[in-house]
């Protein structure tokens, strides 16, 4: 059964949650103080099945949303998810203030398709109802609602009358076309205007059908994308615990599902499904969804956090959007602060502004939003900005990018940049992320971080992006694949030219130069380089290709002198200042040779003041397997002096960097052969 979320808009006491309860028999007013006020405080919730021109079954769930001014905030708390607006105007008073905001809501918010419902039509005369009737279709032109741009013809509708827009409501308010819903060019989804009476039920089976015919028309949503719940109510309930309900705007949720809760990255597991408050499997895109959940109390949840798959995103404080300011609106001054709103959550923000010092009425442009607390937010994802003080809707927009960079070397090529992303092509905005990144790349799971796309339809995108190439886990552009390559030769190169006695650069230490550069790009790159007989191994030394030690002749000299000195001395090695003060170069030079000789393992240090030839311990080490051959189990230091000849003072740190090398073990005073 397809799903399709419903919500009201419109003035305080224009019959919203009276009209909900004449279609679905629900009073969506849960709370006392609404019941003994009359007014709704709070959204409400409510449901209604129906079936479509062709047959299809439908679950409409409704949204109840209050229209008093002072609780915009919790309209906007519920408006966020919906497929269809009713936009609800009183026939006894017409247009109202909060009828103007909650319509502008809509368009910011890109609800794409609605029916305006006159409410209380039996409390007027037939002149005043089509009166009414003229003055909403005025109200409504050019925007999604306009019933004379439907193609589909209307239920209900007056003829509209000839002349200009209504002075008090320009027809664009500062909203571009794509924001405000589809333009002249597009297929214009079905919208009439519908008088009804909840109290008589005048108007109510056209209005159904209405709403039959326009739920058939909404795109079903992806039940296969990544979950994401925003939570719009918290409760316990008597013998489950913790339950939590949203409007289920992505994805499918299924009993036994472990969610994350952002921003606090609770981890929780679903002990039980609602939908329209009935028990289910599991719940999918599109419908109203209430989640038993284990593993978190009612006071570590709050409406406006978000249930998502765990170690999938990351909450952010800072967003990139385009933003457009309603042409009634003051202008936004750069660093101004506004009130946020996103889905369900709320939160302080400041502006900044990445052209202009202010942005003017009616005007859009690329902003920065800091926020004062962390949410979980995507591309594609709409917000409301509203003024800090006094509070009022003045904008609104889209998310264009969740991980903004710390800071812009050029503005205009970041502005170029957030084009391309707002564009909304998949492959191009996949290259231009990828472009942006250099030669970090970008590793698939951070694309799906900061998109929301699943691993496969990435994937899928990758073989059609030919200015890109995945390496591992990362994508890299061809350009920045390039500079990698001549990046890595080039550190070997200056290496040597820096350190011409050394044998090359260490693995690790060349990849450090290399900043910024995933372990498997490194790797895979010194690879290629090394079968491209551009660079070689020696050890764990890189070098260039045929390029050994460059040595002078006296430097040449002065290296067979040190590694005879020690090779002729067996373990009675002189002490190393004494060998470095006959030679003929400088002390620093002297240095880098005896550096070279370790490196290469000729020399072995094995206390801070003795150095060893390579083949004096592997002679030692020989000794003590012979030893070990005739029965010699354990061997102390007087032993091991006898043994070899040495003094105490190479005695104990020779059988200490033999117990290093696990030769012996030592166990008390003495050493067991291993």
């Amino acid at each position: 059964m397809k799903s399709v979320i419903i919500g009201t808009a419109g003035h305080i006491d224009h019959g919203k949650t009276a009209l909900v309860k004449a279609l679905t028999g629900i009073d969506a007013d849960r709370l006392e103080e609404e019941k003994r006020r009359g007014i709704t405080i709070d959204i409400g919730f409510a449901h209604l099945e129906l079936t479509a021109p062709n047959g299809e079954k439908l679950r409409l769930g409704f949204v109840d949303v209050p229209g008093h001014e002072r609780f915009v905030r919790n309209m906007l708390a519920g408006i966020g998810g919906i497929d269809v607006v009713l936009l609800v105007i009183s026939a006894d008073e017409s247009i109202m203030p909060q009828t103007r905001e909650h319509f502008d809501i809509c368009r910011l918010l890109s609800v794409r398709r609605g029916i305006t419902v006159l409410t209380k039509g039996d409390t007027v005369d037939a002149e005043t109802l089509d009166v009414v009737k003229l003055e909403v279709e005025e109200f409504l032109r050019g925007s999604f609602l306009d019933p004379n741009r439907s193609t589909s013809g209307n239920v209900g509708t007056a003829a509209r009358p000839v002349g200009s827009a209504d002075n008090r409501r320009p027809k664009t308010d500062g909203i571009s076309a794509n924001q405000q819903g589809p333009t002249t060019q597009d297929p214009q989804p079905y919208s009439p205007i519908i008088a009804v009476s909840s109290l008589t039920g005048a108007g109510l089976p056209e209005l159904k059908q209405a709403l039959a015919r326009i739920a058939a028309e909404v795109a079903a949503k992806d039940s296969s994308a990544l979950v994401r719940l925003p939570i719009d109510r918290v409760f316990t309930m008597k013998g489950f615990g913790t339950v939590v309900t949203g409007t289920l705007v992505s994805g499918t949720i299924r009993k036994e599902d472990e969610l994350e809760v952002f921003p606090t990255g609770k981890r929780v597991r679903v002990r039980g499904v609602q939908v329209h408050g009935e028990a289910a499997e599991k719940a999918v895109a599109g419908q109203r969804t209430a989640l038993n959940l284990a593993g978190v109390t009612v006071e570590e949840l709050s409406r406006g956090m978000m249930l998502a798959p765990p170690d999938t995103f990351r909450a952010t404080k800072r967003i990139d959007v385009s933003l457009s300011l309603l042409l009634l609106a003051k202008p936004l001054k750069d660093r101004a602060r506004v009130h946020l709103h996103a889905y369900t959550s709320e939160m302080v923000a400041e502006v900044a502004l990445y052209s202009e010092k202010v942005l003017k009425p009616g005007e859009s442009g690329y902003t920065q939003l800091r926020m004062a607390e962390p949410a979980l937010l995507l591309p594609g994802d709409r917000f409301i900005v509203r003024q800090f003080s006094p509070v009022m809707t003045i904008g609104g927009g889209m998310v264009i990018e969740n991980t903004p960079p710390a800071g812009m070397a050029n503005r205009q090529n970041y502005a170029d940049l957030l084009r391309v992303l707002a564009d909304g092509d998949r492959s191009r905005v996949l290259a231009a992320r990828v472009m942006a990144r250099g030669t970090q790349g970008m590793n698939l799971p951070e694309v799906t971080t900061r998109t929301g796309w699943r691993r496969n339809e990435i994937e899928k995108l990758i073989p059609a992006i030919s200015s890109s190439q995945c390496i591992g886990e990362v994508l890299l552009s061809r350009s920045a694949i390039e500079m990698i390559r001549k990046g890595l030769v080039k550190e070997v190169e200056d290496f040597h030219q820096q350190n011409p006695l050394a044998g090359g650069i260490g693995r690790e230490e060349l990849r450090r130069r290399l900043t910024g550069i995933e372990p498997s790009v490194f790797d895979f790159h010194l690879s290629e380089a090394i079968q491209a007989k551009k660079l070689e191994f020696s050890g764990d030394l890189v070098h260039l290709s045929g390029r050994g030690v460059v040595m002078k002749d006296e430097e040449a000299e002065s290296k067979k002198i040190i590694e005879e000195a020690f090779a002729s001395a067996g373990l009675q090695v002189p002490a190393l200042y004494t060998v470095l003060a006959g030679l003929k170069v400088d002390k620093a030079r002297a240095q880098k040779i005896v550096t070279l000789l370790l490196r290469d393992k000729t020399l072995i240090k094995v206390s801070e003041e003795l150095v060893f030839h390579q083949s004096a311990l592997a002679s030692l080490r020989a000794q003590l397997a012979a030893q070990k051959a005739k029965g010699v189990a354990k061997i102390d230091v007087g032993k091991f002096k006898e043994m070899t000849g040495v003094s105490r003072k190479y005695a104990i740190p020779l059988l200490e960097y033999l117990d290093r090398e696990r030769v012996t073990r030592r166990v008390g005073d003495e050493r067991i052969i291993l």
